[in-house]
């Protein structure tokens, strides 16, 4: 085996097993050949039966026991390497590829016929169609050098065969390239002729089985990391509210529907000491694996941080002080908090670099424009954040907060839905309840598209007075 074969069989597993199994594929049709072999001639001895024939059958017959038996072992080996998922050592390799190129000479200088001339013998014996064959089964070697060192090993064998029968080279001229001295040394460079044709056909064959092992092995990857992902989104999902949260003077529902497997978006409540509601919406850059995971350090942060004790603002700061630690220098959230009071209209809002948010004022029929207060969290140590904003809800007012992925969506003319677009569909649907709201907004937006792909993930939190 060559330093690169031996490489590829250590670095690849995969490689290693086809290997293998084609040695394997290769030692069955040598024992059918050899079996096959023993069958004509078994029948042509029973048809032309003489007493030299007979002893000539019998030696013939010693000699395929004595080859069907190394088989056999080789098989053996073969199998045992295979089941046991390790390689054959490099020494068995080397030994296989003189033992059977040694194979046809023998039986050439054994079974020729002893009244035959000399210069003949080694031209009329069948045996030399035995190098043929094991030259091209060379091929499943999957090694182009392995090939050639092949047909180089039949020619010398095949030479110390001739020259065990008596022939004798000749270096005149005389002699036509016919004649069954100049016959041999044509056999001769035959065989190595075909040792590298056969290395040409190897290294095409061993293109194919390394690209049909690393198609194999990307599908592998790819299967392992679907289902890695559809856990990943199992568990994201499992972590959103599994209910509308019932808080005295509100109706709140919230929605998400990520991109890809996993997304970037995600948004909690949860009801804190003295009866008060924390609202949160949250915005990673990019979607996939690694925002879905930011994503989930951003709710536990925001779950340990926003606390009555705290204060939005303080607790604001904290969340942004840790995201900074973690994450990388072009990754940032987008966040906006909110805190409804039961029984109450009060309603504090604070953005840290999210928008637009979509306040509906029910009796002027009108959309209240809402800035950020502060950076996205994450981008810098410092927030840098104006104090919250205090809202006044009268019944039937809508505090919309929703992610970039409903307005940017683009249709087929890269035309993006828009803010008025949503503020439409916002005021259309102002008399329905939360959920139906984002339902409508879902529908609009997808309606608009025209059956564009989804680029971005998307979010929505609808808080409605009552």
């Amino acid at each position: 085996m060559t330093s690169s074969t031996q490489e590829m069989r250590k670095s690849s597993p995969a490689f290693m097993q086809a290997l293998l199994e084609s040695e394997r594929l290769r030692i069955r049709i040598v024992i059918a050949v050899i079996v096959a072999a023993f069958a004509i001639r078994s029948l042509r001895t029973l048809i032309l039966f003489s007493h030299k024939n007979l002893i000539s059958w019998a030696t013939t017959s010693l000699l395929i026991v004595i080859v069907l038996i190394y088989e056999l072992l080789m098989l053996r080996a073969v199998n045992r390497s295979i089941k046991g998922g390790r390689d054959l050592p490099n020494a068995a390799w080397i030994a296989n590829i003189v033992v059977e190129m040694c194979i046809p000479a023998l039986a050439l200088a054994l079974l020729s016929d002893a009244t035959m001339e000399a210069a003949y013998k080694p031209l009329a014996n069948p045996a030399v169609l035995l190098y043929f064959i094991f030259i091209i089964l060379s091929t499943l070697r999957l090694d182009p050098i392995v090939s050639r060192i092949s047909g180089i090993v039949a020619a010398v064998s095949y030479l110390f065969a001739a020259a065990y029968l008596g022939w004798v080279p000749t270096f005149g001229g005389g002699a036509s390239v016919l004649s069954p001295d100049r016959a041999v040394v044509g056999f001769a460079i035959a065989f190595v002729f075909g040792g590298f044709v056969a290395g040409a056909v190897a290294g095409e064959i061993r293109k194919q089985v390394e690209a049909a092992l690393r198609e194999a092995e990307t599908k592998r990857q790819m299967e392992r990391l679907t289902h890695d992902l559809e856990v990943a989104r199992s568990i994201q999902q499992s972590l959103l509210p599994t209910s509308a949260p019932e808080i005295e003077g509100f109706e709140i529902a919230g929605w998400n529907l990520p991109a890809d497997q996993t997304g970037g978006d995600y948004y909690d409540w949860q009801v804190l000491p003295g009866g008060k509601l924390f609202v949160a919406l949250g915005d990673v850059t990019g979607h996939g694996i690694g925002p879905a995971l930011l994503t989930t350090a951003c709710r536990a942060y925001t779950r340990a941080n926003f606390t009555p004790e705290n204060g939005m603002l303080t607790a604001m700061e904290r969340v942004n002080a840790a995201l900074n630690r973690d994450v990388g220098p072009r990754r940032f959230v987008t966040f906006v908090a909110v805190i409804c009071t039961p029984g109450s209209s009060r309603v504090e809002l604070l953005s840290a670099g999210h928008g637009p948010l979509f306040l509906y004022m029910l009796r002027e029929d009108r959309f209240d424009a809402m800035p950020a207060q502060g950076l996205p969290l994450g981008l810098m140590p410092e927030l840098g954040s104006a104090p919250p904003v205090v809202l006044d809800l009268n019944p039937g007012d809508l505090l919309v907060l929703t992610t970039d992925g409903f307005f940017e969506w683009a249709n087929a003319q890269d035309e993006q839905f828009g803010e008025e677009r949503m503020e439409d569909t916002i005021r259309a649907a102002r008399e329905r309840p939360p959920a139906e709201i984002i339902s409508a907004l879902y529908k609009a937006v997808i309606e608009f598209s025209g059956g564009t792909k989804q680029d971005d993930d998307l979010t929505a939190v609808v808080i409605k007075r009552k």
